[in-house]
């Protein structure tokens, strides 16, 4: 249980980063910007050095990780882990949801949250989704997207992957905007990084084949990425520019970096 005194120290904080995002939400723009067609990417010299050390890191470690997971825990482990990482998300996913205006997905979220908490044993189990409460995922990246941000330039990011200047930022501040950061005691809080490095490698292991087709099959894994990266991440914000059929693509790295 949470003391009364560590909730009594986390609600200034809470207070101060809510006044915060506030603010910023109105200096920010409300109108979205144009879906934006192909890519810029001025840093590319920089970025494929980074995408040679992630891959190199994924080969030396990630990979044979994976496999051994395959060989491993079964399938209801292995779900577990990630229905437990996905549920210590929602807190955060909550409050982008309030700071996109989108008061009903925030319903929704905080309503699985408590049932899956609970009747869910601390979110190993999904007893929401058994009744059809689906999860609405999002993040502060997605947040800046409807505060009307621009993508800016695509980048590679040491061990995290693709992403955007944008969702860099997102996922800069969505480290420290998930409520539980304030409210779990010590010990506590070192298993939400936890579990989600254990989740990115039963997803690392679930979608292997096509990973490892990315990175060590393509004539050009770091053009590969990149398209795959920003043609799914455009996709999940409902920008649809472009041809129908590139929009379909699915990003084998959506669920390796925690998009």
């Amino acid at each position: 249980m949470i003391s009364s005194a560590a909730a009594s120290t986390a609600r200034p904080a809470l207070l101060r980063a809510a006044s915060t995002l506030a603010a910023l939400t109105l200096l920010a723009a409300c109108a979205q910007k144009p879906a934006p067609a192909g890519f810029t990417d001025p840093m590319e010299v920089n970025n494929r050095e980074i995408h040679d050390f992630n891959r190199s890191i994924d080969n030396a470690i990630l990979r044979p990780l994976s496999s051994g997971f395959r060989k491993g825990p079964p399938g209801p482990v292995m779900q577990g882990v990630t229905n437990f990482a996905q549920n210590l998300d929602a807190p955060g996913a909550v409050v982008n949801n309030l700071l996109q205006g989108r008061p009903q997905f925030a319903l929704q979220n905080t309503l699985r949250f408590a049932l899956n908490t609970t009747v869910g044993i601390g979110g190993l189990f999904d007893p929401a989704r058994a009744i059809g409460l689906e999860g609405k995922t999002t993040d502060f990246g997605e947040t800046l997207h409807v505060w009307g941000a621009g993508e800016g330039n695509y980048v590679e990011l040491p061990f995290l992957g693709p992403s955007t200047e944008r969702d860099m930022v997102g996922k800069i501040v969505d480290v420290g905007l998930n409520p539980l950061r304030y409210v779990l005691p010590k010990p506590e809080k070192n298993i939400v990084p936890v579990a989600k490095v254990v989740s990115s490698l039963g997803d690392r292991a679930r979608y292997s084949e096509t990973v490892d087709s990315v990175l060590y099959d393509s004539a050009d894994s770091y053009a590969q990425a990149r398209l795959l990266y920003l043609q799914n991440r455009r996709f999940e914000l409902g920008q649809t520019a472009g041809d129908a059929g590139d929009d379909a693509f699915e990003d084998p790295y959506e669920d390796i970096y925690g998009e």
